[in-house]
C-alpha cells in the first residue's frame, strides 16, 4: 500500500504557515511552520510543515541547526544541497539582523559591550570558537576573526595566529573570546593559562590584550574583571 501524501494543498488554509503569518503575524507561528516557509515544498510523501517538524525532532531543538554545515544538513531524509542552503541563509540572515542592532556598540568602552557585540553570534555554538576583536587607539572595533574551531570542550589557539593577524589589519588591541557550549561561562583552568600565554606575547609585540572573554547562554565572564589576567 502507497504511503499517504500529506501535500500542502491538503492542510486546511488556516493552518498553512503563510496564511498564518499574513493573518496572526510571524510571532504566532512554532518553529516548525517558520522552517517549512524557508523550505519553501516538502517531499512526495510528507508536506513542507510535517518535514520542518522531522527535521527539529531528528536534529533535536532549533538550536542544533544554528552549527550545522551544509554536508551534515544533508544528511537528513528530505534536506537536499538546496534546501540545506536556504536553511543556513536564513540562520546567517538572523545572525546579521542580530548584529546590524548593535553597529553603534563598535567602540568598545568595557567587557560588556564587547560581549554584547558577540553574544548572539556564538551563544548557540556547538563547537568552541575563538574569535578575535581588533580594536584602534580609539577602541573601535576594526576587524573580527575566527581562529580556531575546537571540539566541544577544548579551543586550541597559538599567540602567533592573534597577533598575525592583529599586525595584518594594524591593531592597536586585541580582545579574545571563545564560548562555552555548555552554557557556563566559568574560566577553565586552560583559559587562564591561554590568556596569560596572550598577554606576555602581547606585551613582546606592543600589541596590549584587553581582555580575554568567555562566551556562554547570555552570561559571560570577563578575565579582565575576575584578575585572571
Amino acid at each position: 500500500m502507497e504511503s499517504p501524501q500529506y501535500l500542502l494543498r491538503d492542510i486546511p488554509l488556516e493552518d498553512r504557515p503563510r496564511e498564518r503569518m499574513m493573518s496572526y503575524g510571524e510571532e504566532s507561528l512554532s518553529h516548525a511552520e517558520l522552517l517549512a516557509i524557508l523550505l519553501r515544498t516538502g517531499t512526495r510523501d510528507e508536506s513542507a510543515v510535517h518535514l520542518a517538524a522531522r527535521i527539529l525532532q531528528q536534529v533535536g531543538s532549533i538550536r542544533q541547526l544554528v552549527d550545522m554545515s551544509i554536508e551534515e544538513l544533508t544528511t537528513i531524509r528530505g534536506i537536499g544541497t538546496a534546501k540545506a542552503i536556504q536553511i543556513k541563509a536564513g540562520i546567517e540572515l538572523g545572525r546579521r539582523i542580530a548584529r546590524t542592532g548593535r553597529e553603534e556598540a563598535r567602540i568598545v568602552r568595557s567587557p560588556k559591550d564587547a560581549a554584547d557585540f558577540l553574544m548572539e553570534q556564538m551563544r548557540y555554538l556547538q563547537k568552541e570558537h575563538f574569535v578575535c576583536l581588533f580594536l584602534n587607539t580609539k577602541n573601535h572595533i576594526i576587524s573580527q576573526e575566527t581562529l580556531s574551531m575546537g571540539s566541544l570542550n577544548a579551543s586550541i589557539v597559538h599567540p602567533r595566529e592573534v597577533f598575525r593577524a592583529a599586525i595584518k589589519c594594524s591593531s592597536a588591541s586585541v580582545i579574545c573570546a571563545h564560548n562555552h557550549p555548555s552554557g557556563d561561562p566559568t574560566p577553565s583552568p586552560e583559559d587562564v593559562a591561554l590568556t596569560r600565554r596572550l598577554v606576555e606575547a602581547g606585551q613582546l609585540i606592543g600589541i596590549e590584550v584587553l581582555d580575554h572573554l568567555v562566551i556562554g547562554d547570555t552570561r559571560f565572564v570577563s578575565l579582565k574583571e575576575q584578575g585572571l589576567m
